[in-house]
């Protein structure tokens, strides 16, 4: 199966290629990055092909050439609000994924498109309600009606809470001197405490890997179960460790 992932040289997305890359050229066919510069997990891969792509919200014919006969996106692009203006905030969280899945959509008959989003978010906002949660909220609600004008499509959004890299040396190897905003260095050293008081708020990039793959790769059905909301197509962080645990039913 040939799948594409875009924020391969980020934490999260670091953690899924590193999820992938055992799986090519087996399970994986083939993989695409698309990426503003180089991805060195990736250097030397057999099938795993990086394409540098500046414009996340255009995808001109030939690129969409190089991508035919994909099934499945992994988007796990992003960047912290604290590092970026509102403006590019929401250009990077909502119109960069839904440009792409607009593009994607028709690559396959059935193409899955799974958002990496974040604990917090919500389709429902209250005035209350903080940016990156709305902006990542109003994307998964644009995702899921996509799906219903094409059901061809098949959207699911993930919503993983603490990222953990503790038992995932290659991703912090890789990670080590990206930028990183002061809360996420202050939660970094609350990790034990996190692991042993609230396990249900930690995300190891293991289990988020293995569930995005799984999804891309999937049939694309509702989901069912504990942590699943929003027409069994968003999954809080409860589902993700469940389905890492026990895979999809």
């Amino acid at each position: 199966m040939h799948l594409i992932l875009t924020g391969a040289t980020g934490l999260v997305g670091s953690g899924i290629l590193n999820q992938m890359l055992p799986l090519i050229p087996g399970e994986i066919s083939k993989l695409t990055i698309l990426s503003r510069g180089p991805v060195p997990m990736a250097e030397g891969k057999p099938g795993a092909t990086v394409i540098e792509h500046k414009n996340f919200n255009e995808y001109p014919p030939a690129l969409l050439k190089s991508l035919e006969g994909a099934e499945g996106c992994v988007w796990a692009q992003g960047i912290a609000q604290s590092l970026v203006s509102k403006e590019d905030y929401i250009t990077i969280t909502k119109d960069y994924p839904l440009s792409a899945a607009k593009a994607f959509s028709n690559l396959a008959d059935n193409f899955k498109f799974v958002y990496i989003s974040g604990t917090g978010a919500t389709t429902k906002p209250s005035m209350f309600t903080q940016l990156f949660s709305v902006v990542k909220g109003e994307c998964e609600q644009a995702l899921l009606d996509m799906f219903k004008q094409n059901p061809a499509f098949k959207p699911y959004s993930m919503r993983p809470a603490f990222i953990d890299t503790v038992s995932d040396p290659a991703v912090r190897a890789v990670t080590a001197h990206r930028q990183v905003p002061l809360a996420h260095r202050v939660a970094g050293t609350l990790g034990p405490l996190f692991r042993t008081l609230t396990p249900g708020l930690v995300s190891p990039t293991q289990d988020i890997g293995r569930v995005a793959i799984a999804l891309a790769m999937g049939d694309g059905r509702r989901l069912e179960g504990s942590g699943i909301a929003d027409e069994g197509r968003i999954l809080e962080n409860l589902a993700i460790r469940r389905i890492a645990k026990e895979g999809l039913a």
